[in-house]
């Protein structure tokens, strides 16, 4: 079901928010049972909701009133029980969907082991035709974390065992995971060794398939950029770059789907969830210009 009118993305309502017309599709996953530092995760999705209102609808860099392609919110996924229930959920959620809309999602987090769930969908629909971007401060390769096959600390590791997984912005990886980066099927660009943003972008785009999905933790980003989230790493991208790269992205490959996740919100300071909404609206911006061929 989707939501009332006054919790859909950018406040919309109307024709401009239907799903039977709808470009886009923002879809809430409140999750949070794993986080090894500052928690509110599950805050994130109504929280980037809230703040989007604020987002102008007319696209300064696009020259797109992107709203008018229509984007339909949905209600939250239910989040509650034990985590092999969400799990089942989520996932079963992602196939019916898959296999109902045709409208582009995004699915909002929530901490990022949701991704797995996200994922696998998408993975059993396009085989190794798939690959995923995956922006983040951390490699996120553990096998298990604490014991926990599902933690945030273990996102990519499932489908980085069956499809080719290109990880930017990384600037944390534990021991046990080190062995994961830059091998089988992934490619890691570490950010202090990919500096050179053309460089990085062109090597980025040379590793992916024609076929991706997006998986966004804004810890990718540098904390100044969207300082709430569960554990921040200094040195990550910078708002331009960060675009710069994704725009790049979406103009060379088919992106069929893509998640944002980990916004924390920060008592009295709305920055990171602005920023969380305003990055989802650019990235609508970015396809919409893809459709219509005048991305350039």
């Amino acid at each position: 079901m989707l939501k009332p009118s006054s919790n859909n993305f950018l406040a919309l309502d109307g024709e401009f928010c239907d799903i039977k017309t709808a470009k886009f599709a923002v879809i809430p996953v409140p999750y949070e049972r794993t986080v090894s530092y500052f928690g509110g995760t599950k805050l994130g999705p109504s929280a980037i909701l809230e703040a989007s209102s604020q987002v102008e609808f007319f696209d300064e860099e696009t020259k797109t009133e992107t709203f008018r392609q229509g984007i339909a919110t949905f209600e939250p996924i239910n989040c509650e029980g034990s985590e092999e229930e969400v799990f089942v959920r989520i996932e079963n959620f992602v196939k019916n969907y898959i296999n109902t809309y045709k409208q582009f999602p995004f699915y909002l987090g929530g901490e990022h082991s949701i991704s797995q769930a996200l994922i696998d969908p998408y993975i059993e629909k396009y085989g190794k035709e798939l690959s995923v971007l995956h922006f983040d401060a951390h490699a996120d390769l553990r096998k298990s974390y604490y014991g926990d096959e599902r933690s945030h600390a273990c996102a990519l590791y499932p489908a980085s065992r069956k499809v080719r997984v290109v990880q930017v912005g990384i600037r944390s990886i534990g021991l046990e995971e080190k062995d994961n980066v830059n091998t089988g099927n992934v490619k890691t660009f570490l950010m202090h060794e990919n500096l050179d943003q053309k460089k990085l972008i062109k090597e980025v785009l040379e590793n992916l398939t024609d076929t991706v999905y997006m998986t966004i933790d804004v810890d990718g980003f540098d904390p100044s950029v969207i300082p709430g989230t569960g554990t921040p790493q200094p040195g990550g991208f910078m708002w331009y770059d960060a675009l710069n790269l994704f725009r790049e992205v979406v103009k060379h490959k088919n992106i069929v789907a893509a998640d944002v996740v980990e916004t924390a919100p920060m008592k009295d300071n709305p920055i990171s969830e602005f920023n969380a909404a305003k990055l989802i609206y650019r990235l609508m911006g970015y396809l919409t210009l893809k459709n219509q061929e005048e991305l350039k």
